[in-house]
């Protein structure tokens, strides 16, 4: 009998033992797999709806207008920067864009200017199109609402808003007039490269600061790397648990089957084959807890697709599970496995044939 076979064979006439030992590792991937996904997934869902909305470059008052939390009106790009970009020779396909806060029934409510509707999921058509808490204030597709004494038509709702506040979201010549003709930012195609021309017009226009599509990129990966790392950290201590476990239950096996390895040694196996086999054993015990807590956590992710699309995004599986998260987990379940098995193996090859024979 071969040294790997015998390890095949000491899992399988140990089922329930290695089943329970195997769990541990499951629970520690599949909670370390959805967590990890969900941000990778959020991550990459940013990164491909930046690059798809805006254009070679994206341009913001240099005070750092275009977030939702600088709203001031010094955080807006005035006339006067917006007639010098348009008249850029490296710029073409200028589009504005204008998010701001406004005072409505009493609260605020986030008002969106966008020029491609395809972005957004709409029950309804485009037009003007409301949020389920702007809804939950008595309005319905085909009412009136009146936003800084303009009057409007609702043509539409959103199925979610930004973090649940009330979200209006209406064409971009529409919501201009509603913010002073004030855009938060330009995006624009170059006629040139996008980094050399980023340099020309901050040299060219004061008061703006301009992004590429990699500056934007590099934003996201800065902003959600720490998140990830933390969310990562702690799922897993679940996955060091179930490991630590491995070391108890491989020294239970080695203290049961001491006469089995002193039979071995008395057959001709060498330490070193003793001990790859226990290594063995340990690393099958993750590879393969490693796999079923992928398999586990892929049906959960897929799961709150289906469930929760609408409020995270059109996020598909392949951008929660890319192929570093696949390899990083099983390596890391099965090395893992591997050294807490080291010090059981270790113990095993050491035994003397005589005295284990002698073991009652």
């Amino acid at each position: 009998m071969g040294i790997n076979s015998l390890s095949f064979k000491n899992l399988r006439r140990r089922k329930l033992r290695s089943i329970l030992t195997m769990l541990g590792v499951v629970i520690g991937v599949t909670a370390l797999v959805v967590l990890v996904g969900l941000t990778t997934g959020m991550t990459n869902y940013m990164k491909e709806s930046t690059t798809n909305i805006m254009g070679d470059v994206m341009i913001m008052n240099s005070t750092g207008g275009g977030t939702i939390m600088s709203q001031s009106g010094s955080s807006f790009l005035s006339p006067e920067a917006v007639d010098e970009l348009r008249n850029m020779s490296q710029l073409y396909n200028i589009k504005e864009e204008v998010q701001f806060f406004t005072e409505f029934n009493g609260t605020s409510i986030y008002i969106v200017g966008t020029s491609d509707w395809s972005q957004v999921e709409i029950n309804g058509t485009p037009g003007v199109v409301i949020s389920p808490t702007v809804e939950a204030m008595g309005y319905k597709i085909g009412d009136k609402i009146t936003i800084e004494d303009q009057e409007f038509t609702i043509t539409g709702t959103i199925s979610e808003g930004a973090m649940g506040m009330g979200v209006l979201v209406l064409d971009t010549d529409k919501a201009l007039p509603l913010n002073d003709n004030k855009p938060t930012s330009l995006t624009a195609n170059t006629r040139g490269d996008p980094e050399v021309i980023k340099d020309e017009v901050e040299n060219t226009v004061d008061g703006i600061t301009v992004s590429t599509k990699s500056d934007m990129s590099k934003q996201i990966d800065d902003m959600m790397s720490g998140l990830t790392l933390f969310i990562g950290g702690i799922a897993s201590i679940a996955l060091l648990v179930g490991v630590i476990s491995i070391i108890n239950i491989m020294l239970v096996n080695v203290t049961e089957r001491t006469r089995e390895i002193g039979v071995l040694k008395a057959i001709g196996f060498t330490s070193r084959e003793v001990l790859g086999s226990i290594l063995l054993e340990a690393a099958l015990i993750g590879f393969i807890g490693g796999v079923v807590g992928l398999i586990i956590a892929a049906i959960l992710l897929q799961i709150a697709i289906m469930l929760f699309g609408s409020q995270i995004g059109d996020i598909q599986l392949v951008q929660m599970l890319p192929v570093w998260l696949i390899a990083g987990v099983l390596g890391g379940a099965t090395g893992l496995s591997v050294l807490a098995g080291l010090y059981p193996a270790w113990r095993a090859s050491r035994l003397n044939a005589v005295e284990a024979l002698r073991n009652e």
